[in-house]
């Protein structure tokens, strides 16, 4: 399983041309594997939503429940050991909330990040695909 990042996610499940056919490929050869999606995205998407920083074709319940609920998704839940592991991240990550759930998500259950966050792909501390 791979790791979806929110903006990922999204254009994923919004079959966006956001979404760099790179990008598409990779999914494509992870789906059966799976798709993880932190629980926290699903926070993030609906602050953006509530922000009018995302538009979505759809009322936010029910894109949330056609996103959640594709074949090859996964969503992962909140643990208290990933809420631990997000304030102890090594070395230098920035503070953003989210991403730290979402890089203690992946670092918890070893899994490669798919993102385009430019802060994510430089830190060290995260396997990134």
């Amino acid at each position: 399983m791979i790791l979806l990042d929110t903006h990922i996610w999204i254009w994923f499940a919004d079959e966006s041309d956001q979404l760099s056919k790179q990008y598409k490929q990779i999914i494509e050869r992870h789906k059966s594997d799976g798709l993880g999606v932190s629980v926290i995205s699903c926070w993030e998407v609906a602050k953006l939503v509530e922000y009018n920083r995302l538009k979505l074709a759809c009322s936010i319940e029910e894109w949330m429940e056609a996103a959640t609920t594709l074949p090859c998704v996964q969503l992962i839940e909140l643990t208290p050991q990933i809420a631990v592991v997000s304030t102890n991240l090594p070395g230098n990550f920035h503070r953003d909330p989210a991403d730290q759930i979402i890089v203690a998500t992946a670092r918890v259950y070893n899994l490669e990040l798919l993102t385009i966050d430019k802060r994510m792909l430089k830190y060290d501390h995260v396997h990134t695909v």
